[in-house]
């Protein structure tokens, strides 16, 4: 008999809703308290507004062709099986509709660990944040290059020696500011946007590196070896600070 464990090859809808809703230890409970078919009348039990809901739900698609069902795991189009109280769904089945309507939910009884991990669920605010982050990060980035030109154009007034071919040691403040820059650049330039869309063309560390020698290979510290030295640095210090 189909129910008896988390995950089964096929449901029947107010089972896959139970599931769903996270209330699989509550199923015996929920299912004394309903009558069989279409369960219109859920009370008594668990959140069973949010219950109600999901077995709504998947009667809906159901009705509007968008979820196959069957009887007893096998697919049928019968309309007469909507009622019954044998109405099955297969998980398969299942597991492609809510990803496809409902790509936020990762129920665990569709969803592997290893799915639900991989693969984040990413809100409209929280793309949205992103976003905010990334302006800021190019703001602050372009502050830093209009401070590091007025530092240079101060040196020449003063007649120091050409700054391309001196090292100033930086404090360590100064320091941490550039690591945590350039850090962030990189983790932008390789990421994604919340719709799987590269920020970037580069795909690798190695190709911004590339991409680098090829364009300023004549400036100081712009060589493979110093660069992935750098990078790793910057890393490092971005990691340390995230939360």
């Amino acid at each position: 008999m189909q129910g008896s464990s988390l995950s089964e090859v096929y449901y029947r809808p107010i089972d896959a809703a139970i599931r769903w809703a996270g209330l699989y230890r509550f199923r015996d409970d929920i299912l004394m308290t309903v009558r069989p078919g279409r369960l219109s009348a859920i009370q008594d039990c668990p959140r069973c507004g949010e219950l109600r809901l999901h077995t709504d739900r998947i009667y809906d698609a159901i009705f509007h062709g968008e979820l196959p069902y069957g009887l007893d795991g096998i697919t049928m189009n019968d309309k007469s099986l909507w009622d019954s109280p044998d109405l099955t769904v297969r998980h398969v089945d299942l597991k492609r509709w809510m990803l496809r309507t409902y790509p936020e939910q990762r129920p665990a009884f569709l969803f592997s660990r290893h799915e639900r991990i991989a693969h984040p669920v990413i809100t409209l605010e929280a793309g949205h944040a992103l976003l905010v982050e990334r302006e800021a990060l190019k703001s602050q980035l372009e502050q830093c290059r209009h401070q590091l030109h007025q530092l240079q154009e101060q040196q020449k007034k003063r007649g120091s020696p050409n700054l391309t071919g001196v090292l100033c040691p930086l404090s360590d403040r100064a320091e941490t500011t550039y690591l945590n820059i350039i850090g962030a650049m990189l983790a932008l330039m390789l990421g994604r946007t919340p719709s799987g869309v590269p920020y970037s063309s580069f795909n690798s560390q190695d190709a911004i590196i590339s991409a680098l020698i090829a364009h300023h290979d004549k400036l100081m510290g712009i060589t493979e070896r110093t660069l992935q030295a750098k990078f790793a640095q910057a890393r490092r210090k971005v990691q340390a600070s995230s939360p």
